[in-house]
């Protein structure tokens, strides 16, 4: 077994490569542009979401409190006549990117350290770069990528999103896969 602590420069360097990734993807190649779509006659929309002081936080409408009232007839009027969704409500304010690029960078590092601990529990100092780049690969991709299948299932955001992320999740997990196999300690 290698220890967790002698794995911090791949943990590292993978969360900075992983994040020099994730910059690229989204600046130069752009096919995540097309994921949204403005509100039909927005600001409208937006001055009565404002009267109803409609603050942070996450909404599903229409809104049925308990699986009883999900079932009544008056919620099955209201599913009918639509809209039906979720919306993901903000703070007021620019974007804090600064803020989310951080917080990406601290879970890259945290999807490093899992990965890491798992090879270190099961891998040995020396082992090959293939074997070490299969084990880290699998599990940066599972925590790159599998949640969005369950967004898509049950916040219903389009699968072709779904599958960008995925795709996005896969080149994180091989580049963290990379790194690691490259890194990995010898005896």
């Amino acid at each position: 077994m290698v220890s967790l602590t002698a794995l911090w420069l791949p943990i590292v360097l993978a969360a900075v490569v992983v994040f020099i990734a994730s910059s690229v993807i989204h600046m130069a190649f752009k096919y995540h542009n097309s994921e949204f779509k403005q509100l039909p006659d927005e600001a409208a929309v937006l001055d009565a979401m404002r009267r109803a002081n409609a603050g942070p936080g996450f909404y599903s409408f229409p809104y049925a409190g308990t699986m009883k009232e999900m079932g009544s007839p008056e919620m099955t009027e209201k599913y009918t006549r639509g809209p039906v969704g979720t919306a993901n409500i903000k703070p007021a304010g620019p974007p804090a990117m600064g803020k989310n690029l951080l917080l990406w960078f601290i879970y890259s590092v945290v999807v490093g350290v899992f990965a890491g601990y798992l090879a270190s529990r099961t891998l040995a100092a020396g082992t090959h770069y293939l074997q070490v780049f299969r084990v880290v690969g699998c599990a940066s991709f599972m925590a790159y990528s599998l949640a969005h299948f369950s967004d898509a299932v049950w916040k219903m955001k389009p699968w072709s999103m779904t599958l960008k992320h995925v795709f996005d999740g896969l080149v994180y997990a091989l580049l963290t896969a990379g790194v690691f196999g490259w890194l990995w300690p010898q005896p």
